[in-house]
């Protein structure tokens, strides 16, 4: 049996195909059309899908979709009707696209794919549930989910075990965590959807020194239920998701591009530290409510990993589980998880370990798009590979990092990276300067050795999926400078022989030359580009930046200096 999930039409768009209960392909529109969190309906991603596994979309038996469109338009239109006059621009904006194809989604898959089989509506935040608690180890867990805003909810708490999937209660639109967090985060002057992680890393550089007057923003019930004071913002009113009296309350707006001061910075850190207060005073009633040990996070607010290891040292709960996509792209999986384990009532037959579910490319492609670039190479056997390469890092040479498949998910995992060296105290300037040329104090993250973590970093379980920054041991600060961050966390990657023997080898290389089981590892991207899918991609973002050497599978181009 064959599924095909998807999701699109707001953000991140992507689709997974599960073929008999696996996993087999899973890829976000974006690295393919080349546009960031593009919201295209993910026609690259469905054909990668497909072709992947030699199917057409008449071998496809259901398409599951991440949301209710009609519950989701029910909500948009009482929404704007209750922000008249203000809310006009964005109601003429969006009721196009609503009346054009989003209503008739079946139609839609008809005209678009050619498919004649059935389709199947997940509510969004039962698709975040699924798409982690469907694919995780636990027998049973306390699920939670949390983003900006599904049809009505905003964030849920359940109960899985086995194949079932329970919702127990819900907070609703406009009370929105993931609204507030985004809003502020265009008051400092950075992309919704895609800064907030730039203000979780600015966060580390202030002082949560704002918290009497964030009272006044967002009341707190004691089960961590919680209000916004509609006065500050306008999620649904145009085209600022704040209001002057927020303005007013914390000062001018931050300008895109322009300087980052204190001010910047203590606000960062008093938004960032409010999120973390709540969301474990939720965890904390979640634990006596269900009892178990086992916790699965989903929602775009779960990318934050500093808040993410808040929660597992802060609650009673001994494990959580993140998968690696557990923003909207995510969602394809879990609607498409949803369908075939709770819907079809097939047991659970599948864990997610790793995240590795994109395109591959033959030795082949990969030397015709070199010799086509014009770029000179060199081939080396695997042993040569990981030495040599391990010693340019230990130079402090910068490595573009080209193997296997492409990761699902916002973070590069050791496929498609640009690697560099931890221990150097200047590489994190260099690297934000000459390579991803973006912000100053945006931080790096390590991938380390799974059997030396914890010699590094302190914390009750470590993420495969750069999913937790737990602190970093106060004697092993000093040796990896590079990716401690200014409030001494590390967002860090356990990188595992069986899962990824590639990367994992590298690093061992690095190791046995400085006995430290540790690289920098970053996205292979420049700043808002999405992460480089192609060969192709690869070559113009290593000709674009200062990184020394590109190495695609064992192929290897040094950079042409002048």
């Amino acid at each position: 049996m064959n599924i095909l999930g998807i999701s699109c039409f707001y953000h991140d768009s992507a689709a997974c195909l599960i073929a008999d209960g696996k996993i087999v392909a899973a890829a976000s529109e974006e690295r393919f059309n080349r546009s960031k969190n593009s919201p295209d309906f993910p026609i690259n991603a469905v054909n990668y899908c497909l072709q992947s596994q030699d199917l057409t979309i008449l071998d496809v038996d259901y398409i599951a979709f991440h949301e209710k469109p009609f519950l989701k338009f029910h909500r948009t239109v009482l929404s704007h009707i209750q922000a008249y006059p203000f809310s006009f621009k964005n109601f003429m904006d969006t009721m196009p696209h609503w009346l054009q194809d989003r209503l008739i989604m079946p139609l839609y898959f008809g005209k678009e794919l050619g498919f004649k089989g059935k389709s199947v509506f997940v509510k969004h935040h039962l698709s975040h549930a699924a798409s982690a608690f469907l694919v995780s180890p636990f027998d049973e867990a306390a699920i939670l989910t949390a983003d900006g805003v599904g049809e009505w909810a905003t964030m849920t708490y359940g109960y899985g075990t086995g194949s079932k999937i329970t919702i127990r209660r819900e907070m609703r639109f406009p009370n929105s965590l993931g609204l507030f967090y985004s809003a502020i985060t265009t008051y400092l002057g950075f992309k919704a959807l895609e800064g907030e992680g730039k203000v979780m890393g600015l966060a580390g550089y202030g002082k949560p020194c704002y918290m009497d007057k964030f009272s006044e923003l967002i009341k707190v019930n004691s089960d961590g239920s919680f209000f916004i004071n509609h006065k500050f913002f306008g999620f649904n009113k145009g085209s600022q998701m704040y209001s002057k009296a927020f303005v007013k309350a914390f000062g001018a707006i931050r300008e895109p591009e322009s300087k980052l001061d204190q001010r910047h910075c203590d606000i960062a850190a008093t938004l960032q530290k409010t999120m973390e207060d709540i969301l474990i005073k939720i965890v904390n009633n979640v634990y006596k409510e269900t009892k178990t040990k086992n916790l699965c996070l989903a929602g775009g607010l779960f990318l934050n990993c500093v808040a993410n290891a808040k929660i597992l040292d802060s609650t009673p709960f001994k494990k959580v589980f993140i998968q690696p996509a557990t923003g909207d792209s995510g969602g394809a999986l879990g609607a498409a998880s949803y369908t075939y384990h709770c819907l079809l009532e097939n047991d659970r037959k599948f864990v997610m370990r790793d995240a590795y579910l994109g395109p591959d490319f033959t030795d082949a492609q990969i030397k015709r798009a070199l010799m086509e670039k014009e770029l000179d190479f060199r081939e080396l056997s695997d042993s040569e590979l990981f030495r040599y390469i391990a010693q340019c890092i230990y130079e402090d040479k910068i490595i573009g990092w080209f193997q296997g498949r492409m990761e699902f998910g916002p973070r590069a995992l050791g496929n498609r990276s640009i690697l560099a060296n931890p221990c150097n105290p200047d590489m994190k300037g260099i690297l934000n300067d000459k390579v991803k040329h973006r912000e100053s104090f945006r931080p790096y993250a390590p991938a380390v050795l799974d059997n030396r973590a914890e010699e590094f970093f302190n914390g009750k379980q470590h993420s495969p999926f750069m999913l937790l920054a737990p602190s970093v041991k106060a004697n092993k600060a000093k040796i990896i400078p590079a990716v401690t961050h200014v409030d001494n966390t590390a967002r860090v990657q356990v990188v595992s022989r069986d899962i990824n023997p590639r990367f994992y080898q590298l690093i061992k290389e690095f190791e046995t030359i400085t006995d430290v089981p540790i690289l920098i590892n970053t996205s292979f991207n420049l700043r808002s580009e999405p992460i480089v899918c192609k060969p192709e991609d690869a070559i113009s973002c290593f000709n674009r930046t200062d990184m020394d050497y590109l190495v695609l599978n064992n192929c290897v181009v040094k950079k042409q200096r002048g």
